[in-house]
């Protein structure tokens, strides 16, 4: 396991800024996810950490050592990439000991290596095939298993899921998080999924356009996003976000005006923090499953109002509702029986104690 520090670092391809002063501590066995769109530099800080692309300013250190004039081979880090990278003409044993074979390793501690990699895989069966004869699962592990015989102290991941299946990618999901729970390394992750990166990571790092927008857990990133784009980024389905005027509505009480007629009450902990708003155009933020179907109230911050349907989504467990508020899309979760058809008009409750309030002159979240 190793340490890894990334020290401003910057990467020009040409005359486009790619990664804009990234600065990151990971921690020894700490599982990081890089995640966000395409074009946000997580793919390409994953290389510069590897050693497979070249730093244009900024310095990569492993364990306080700088290692940007390491070569690759020489930095102790296993990558596992996106198109698995097998050798066609190879048995699965020998793709997993083709790297320390080229290491010099004992014939003897290959064997060891790699039937212990198999066995944490449940690939064991596999050694004597080729890779055409695999699925892409069943690829995904091997590829894998090359990285682990190496003992490296860090594991590398380039959106190693994202040509599986839906059904594929839960379930290797759940072998990656316990394979790092048995083999006590530092693992750095790079996907666009949301999901994936709240599933796997000890900390996420959301990047946007070539720079950290926020790094914690993925609870913190859930509960207590600091700018727009985390909060609309992480959760699943997104975070609605409607335009408002935060107002005064009562001595000591404030509200959000959605539209003529609509005002939701803030919650009075909250009032301190927004007063410095008041009359000023804001942006209201609440998760869909913070809108529901009319429910009992449990607190004091839940509030009813009424709109029409204008989109039914079942899913089974519960059904997604979209409605408008104030000329803005709003999702919203029901009860599968009690949103029936479009255009109904149903009474929601939404739990303001859920609230983000965004101020819009700089998209973060006060």
């Amino acid at each position: 396991m190793a340490k890894i520090q990334l020290k401003s670092l910057h990467k020009y391809f040409d005359q486009v800024e790619a990664v804009r002063g990234v600065s990151l501590e990971i921690e020894h066995n700490e599982f990081v996810v890089l995640v966000g769109p395409s074009g946000c530099g997580k793919s390409t800080t994953l290389r510069m950490i590897a050693g497979l692309e070249d730093i244009t300013q900024g310095e990569v250190l492993v364990d306080g050592t700088v290692v940007n004039e390491l070569a690759p081979k020489d930095r102790d880090m296993a990558m596992v990439f996106q198109n698995y990278a097998l050798y066609p003409y190879m048995s699965v044993f020998d793709n997993m000991a083709f790297g320390l074979r080229m290491h010099k390793v004992e014939k003897s501690e290959i064997v060891s290596r790699v039937n212990e990699a198999a066995e944490i895989l449940d690939i064991g069966n596999l050694l004597d095939r080729r890779p055409r004869q695999l699925s892409g699962g069943e690829r995904q592990r091997v590829a894998m298993g090359r990285a682990i015989v190496r003992n490296p102290k860090v594991f590398l991941f380039d959106e190693p899921l994202s040509n599986l299946d839906a059904k594929l990618r839960v379930q290797m999901r759940t072998e990656i998080k316990r394979i790092h729970q048995r083999v006590a390394t530092t693992i750095v992750y790079v996907t666009h999924d949301q999901v994936e990166a709240m599933t796997l990571a000890d900390r996420i790092v959301v990047m946007n356009n070539g720079l950290i927008e926020q790094v914690g857990t993925p609870q913190e990133m859930y509960d207590s996003p600091e700018t727009r784009f985390v909060a609309g980024f992480i959760g699943s389905p997104a975070m609605n976000f409607v335009a408002c005027d935060l107002i005064e509505v009562a001595p000591g009480r404030l509200g959000l005006q959605l539209g003529a007629e609509l005002v939701f009450p803030v919650p009075m902990n909250r009032n301190e923090r927004y007063r410095p708003f008041v009359g000023r155009e804001m942006i209201f933020g609440i998760r869909p499953e913070h809108v529901t179907d009319q429910r009992t109230h449990s607190t004091e911050d839940q509030f009813d109002f009424e709109s029409n349907v204008v989109v039914l989504e079942p899913t089974g467990i519960d059904t997604m509702v979209f409605i408008e508020l104030n000329d803005s899309a709003v999702w919203a979760r029901s009860m599968p029986h009690n949103a029936r058809e479009v255009s109904q008009l149903m009474c929601f409750t939404v739990d303001m104690k859920h609230m983000h309030l965004v101020d819009p002159s700089t998209d973060l979240i006060i």
